[in-house]
């Protein structure tokens, strides 16, 4: 261990996301604005959303650190150095980037923001961390595709100023992290200005061209076609050996996915930092919360050598949703909620929130504003009563197994 607090990076792709990161325990959280990002399919923020959204995390503790991370055509980096004023009269406490003149830009406009190295630049040796460094990084974001091993050389090979952060969950690319022309050929979304159509995750099969319509198979191993399909990351059973590594943040991968998953892997990681900075083992009910978001098969990534790939299909195990989100709970365990997800009396369902382990229980009763008894609740955002077992904080969830 370094003696030093590792950081926990969570995805806000919106202001509710934001929220949930910030309540399940994020120390900070990574967003883009309407531009410059690389998921340009998630919500993001405008730019008074992100004034609000800095307000929200300074409230909180949290930092924010805002993506300009693609490698943005000449009409773009006319348009950046006024986005970076913005940032600066916000005082955002970092912003990521990847391309040279970003990072020349930012230090012109943005002086008293950090400058971060995206994992999109590529960053696999301890020279190139140093020379970022030398320019005026304060930290690096390593390619996903580095071992724990070589890890451990970059940090003993770099000045301790020098801050490495990596990611620890979420998807990843079948190429080096967004270099990849796939998308851009097959579809014309560039995956390196954030609008990747993930053409990798597809079945493909083989057409001779006098015979159209007829399609052959292209085979992996058993018979299985999804030949480019890379399996997520996960290492939450591993963080006191990123924490030896010297690794100063955890980034979990995520902006384009809901609010439930933001919530509960960042719920999840925060027990699991916190275990591994006390040297206690994680306990089972908080590892188990990564089964209970939308994944692909897990992988530990390329930190113990390659992942493999998972071939036989690319769907995500989506096998727990979120039924409800608590608004405002009493010392009884009587909580007001807003409904996601139909549910009815008698449904078991289970109950988590910011540091609330996770418990089953059945819906006994439901009621609404007026004291009238529910059979069920089925219109989302309707906002209906529950007693719970428990009192609870707001922004904890109500989840229901999908049947």
């Amino acid at each position: 261990m370094t003696g030093k607090k590792m950081e926990l990076l969570a995805p806000a792709g919106d202001m509710e996301r934001l929220e949930m990161a910030a309540a399940y325990g994020a120390d900070a959280v990574y967003l883009a604005g309407s531009a410059f990002g690389m998921r340009s399919f998630a919500g993001n923020f405008t730019p008074e959303e992100l004034k609000q959204a800095v307000a929200l995390c300074r409230s909180r503790g949290v930092r924010v650190h805002v993506t300009c991370n693609t490698m943005p055509r000449n009409d773009e980096i006319r348009r950046l150095p006024q986005w970076l004023e913005y940032l600066e009269e916000l005082r955002v406490d970092a912003v990521i980037l990847a391309d040279a003149g970003v990072f020349s830009l930012a230090g012109r406009y943005a002086p008293h923001v950090e400058r971060h190295i995206s994992t999109q630049a590529s960053v696999v040796n301890f020279q190139a961390a140093r020379a970022w460094h030398e320019l005026g990084a304060r930290r690096v974001i390593l390619a996903r595709e580095l071992s724990l091993d070589e890890i451990r050389e970059i940090r003993s090979m770099t000045p301790p100023s020098l801050e490495l952060e990596v990611f620890a969950h979420g998807a990843m690319c079948v190429s080096y992290s967004g270099r990849c022309l796939l998308s851009n050929y097959m579809t014309g979304r560039d995956s390196n200005r954030g609008a990747c159509a993930q053409p990798c995750r597809y079945q493909y099969a083989l057409v001779e061209q006098k015979r159209p319509g007829e399609y052959f198979p292209v085979y992996e191993e058993n018979g299985e076609t999804y030949i480019m399909n890379s399996r997520d990351m996960c290492m939450i059973d591993h963080i006191p050996e990123l924490m030896e590594a010297g690794i100063d943040s955890i980034k979990l991968e995520g902006r384009a996915k809901s609010a439930y998953y933001t919530a509960v892997v960042t719920g999840a990681y925060r027990h699991a930092v916190d275990a591994a900075a006390a040297g206690r083992p994680l306990e089972p009910q908080w590892r188990d919360e990564v089964e209970h978001i939308s994944h692909r098969h897990y992988s530990t990534g390329f930190f113990y050598g390659p992942p493999g790939q998972f071939t036989e299909d690319s769907r995500y195990i989506r096998d727990w949703q979120i039924a409800a989100k608590v608004l405002s709970c009493d010392g009884t365990g009587l909580a007001r909620l807003s409904l996601n997800n139909k549910f009815r009396a008698g449904d078991v369902l289970e109950l988590v929130g910011p540091g609330v382990p996770p418990q089953a229980l059945r819906a006994e009763a439901l009621w609404d504003g007026a004291g009238n008894p529910l059979e069920e609740v089925r219109t989302p955002q309707t906002v209906f009563f529950m007693r719970l077992p428990r009192p609870v904080p707001p922004l904890s969830l109500l989840r229901i197994q999908k049947k």
